[in-house]
């Protein structure tokens, strides 16, 4: 069991089952979009995220990424770390069809997965670890033509798919989390791998 001290906010039910199978938090349900029209629901991850900080756990669709930012705006005064999970194509085992984007959701991933998107998010990581590396920056995603030339998005998606992110992750989020996970020069070599493949 891995043992978090922050809640973890999920989307829905099967997310909250698959999480209690080998986390040990409180893995709060925003019941998909519910979440929009429930003021006591805000209120109480608002003054979560401020008293504790949160995890924000949503899937990498559409929908996913409307209710993580969404959260975002309502608890920005508060702590929060985002955890993106990766885009795996496939259908839930309880679902008779793939969702519309035929993305798997947190439920229908690996405990590995999840885990692993735990890890990059910094959940696991001590404060002091990497001082000596100095961040990647705005500046340095146009240097590497992730940003502000014409084939941009088409390098921005190939880094997103070898760092196992989502696709629909804008530059500040990928920005932030890279920080988290990876050093300066691990993010370089990421980026020579993409240009060499």
């Amino acid at each position: 069991m891995i043992k978090l001290d922050r809640p973890v906010i999920v989307e829905g039910k099967y997310d909250k089952i698959k999480l209690a199978n080998f986390i040990d938090a409180v893995i709060i349900e925003t019941d998909g979009f519910r979440i929009f029209s429930d003021k006591e629901k805000r209120a109480f991850i608002r003054n979560l995220a401020k008293t504790k900080g949160i995890i924000v756990m949503t899937d990498s669709d559409s929908a996913g990424f409307r209710i993580r930012n969404f959260i975002s705006n309502i608890a920005s005064d508060g702590e929060i770390i985002n955890v993106y999970i990766p885009d795996v194509f496939g259908k839930e085992k309880r679902k008779t069809e793939a969702s519309k984007e035929g993305k798997l959701g947190v439920e229908g991933l690996s405990e590995e997965i999840i885990t692993d998107a735990l890890t990059k998010a910094g959940v696991f990581r001590k404060e002091c670890e990497k001082a000596d590396s100095r961040p990647v920056t705005v500046n340095d995603l146009y240097e590497d033509s992730l940003t502000g030339h014409d084939n941009s998005a088409e390098r921005k998606r190939k880094l997103l798919k070898a760092l196992s992110l989502p696709s629909r992750m804008s530059n500040s989020q990928l920005l932030k989390l890279i920080n988290t996970f990876m050093t300066y020069e691990d993010y370089k070599k990421a980026v020579m791998e993409i240009s060499d493949g």
